[in-house]
């Protein structure tokens, strides 16, 4: 999300047509903090080419879709961090409201706990260095630096540490809907990042007291992971989990496994990002009934002999390829639980898979590789997201 519009494609061009005064942007300083911060060193400016070029381009392109579509004032208030993870963005109560996130919950009051029992001897260092101060400042004696202070949790890397610093400030600030485009940070963490999102979304809309207002997230792109213990299904489970975090009310994922780049983990292609998060907060927020908003989304498989039928969700006008050749990332197991290149075919507005080498087929996955590029899309453009039909 922190991906600047000057890194991202067609940047001098995108730069030298923002002129928009009414799409207003804030960025919020990458300060991190142990305890609760109430306020931010931070300015609204209007988009022009000189404030936009180091904004988020995701926020840009989502903001400008939609004051095209709704012709009304736009603010943006970006506050991202490269690479960190999803625990240090999220507040106590959310780690509180999700009970397989307990361990997370007691490190946070543990670390306050010893914040709070150590913090009489800290003063007390504290004061010292003050008396020792003032005579060196008076005899010209040499300066000492001042003891340590920190908060245990004040690290981008540790539960709320950004929450507290860049997020709490913002509250009860009123606001529309929140995006989120993060997760390789947490790729090993399979379908515990499910309960992470939970726990990020019930605590945003917890602290906000706004109610359960529309949370809209990014399904990462296709990437080669590297590493000695890298699996590449790493990024599949990780594509599931956030797949499943659409059973959380009013939440949009906008798919992109057909705008990466396999040997870049920074696809430069925002623009198609922003719009497709646009087009959930232009149906789903703003109540535009004639946008199809997501690709297709596997529902149901039937066997018939060695054939699996799959049915969708969100198939648009139809499903199709995006390049016209047949379907690819397919695959079918039977009862081994052992996955073979899948045939696939569109019929209807469902899909027929088999293979000559699994007579008794149950159970099909699509797309489930890092590097999985797949061509299945609905007449609108948008892609179907991987999916399992078994989580073997």
């Amino acid at each position: 999300m922190q991906w600047s519009v000057s890194a991202s494609k067609d940047s001098e061009a995108e730069i030298a047509a923002a002129n928009y005064p009414n799409i207003r942007l804030l960025y919020i300083p990458r300060v991190p903090s142990g305890l609760l911060q109430n306020d931010v060193e931070a300015d609204w400016y209007e988009t022009t080419p000189e404030t936009i070029a180091n904004f988020s381009a995701v926020a840009y392109y989502f903001g400008r879709k939609l004051y095209k579509n709704l012709d009304v004032p736009i603010g943006l208030i970006n506050t991202s961090w490269g690479g960190t993870r999803i625990e240090p963005w999220t507040p106590p109560a959310g780690f509180t409201s999700v009970p397989a996130l307990e361990s997370i919950s007691k490190e946070i009051q543990e670390a306050h706990a010893t914040y709070r029992e150590q913090l009489p001897q800290k003063m007390k260092d504290i004061e010292a260095w003050i008396a020792e101060t003032r005579v060196a400042l008076e005899t010209g004696a040499r300066l000492t630096q001042m003891p340590n202070n920190r908060h245990s949790l004040r690290h981008q890397a540790r539960p709320t540490g950004l929450y507290n610093g860049m997020v709490h400030p913002l509250v009860p600030y009123a606001i529309r809907g929140a995006l989120w485009y993060q997760g390789e940070s947490n790729l090993r963490d399979g379908m515990l990042y499910h309960e992470k999102m939970k726990a990020l979304i019930n605590g945003w809309r917890e602290v906000w007291g706004q109610g359960d207002f529309p949370f809209y997230f990014v399904q990462l792109a296709p990437f080669n992971y590297g590493g000695r213990n890298a699996s590449p299904f790493f990024l599949p489970q990780i594509w599931e989990a956030q797949t499943t975090t659409l059973s959380v009310p009013n939440t949009g994922m906008a798919v992109t496994t057909d705008i990466g780049n396999l040997r870049d983990i920074h696809p430069r292609n925002k623009q198609d990002v922003g719009r497709r998060l646009a087009l959930w907060a232009l149906a789903k927020t703003y109540g535009r009934d004639d946008v199809t908003y997501s690709g297709p989304l596997y529902k149901s498989m039937t066997v018939d002999g060695n054939t699996i039928r799959l049915s969708f969700d969100y198939v648009g006008s139809g499903l199709m390829t995006r390049d016209e050749k047949p379907l690819i990332w397919f695959e079918i197991a039977g009862e081994d639980q052992q996955f073979v290149e899948a045939g696939a075919t569109i019929d209807g507005d469902t899909i027929v898979v088999s293979s000559d080498t699994v007579a008794n087929p149950v159970a099909v996955r699509f797309g489930w590789h890092q590097s999985a590029e797949p061509n299945l899309v609905n007449k609108e453009g948008l892609p179907a997201s991987p999916f399992r039909t078994h989580p073997w």
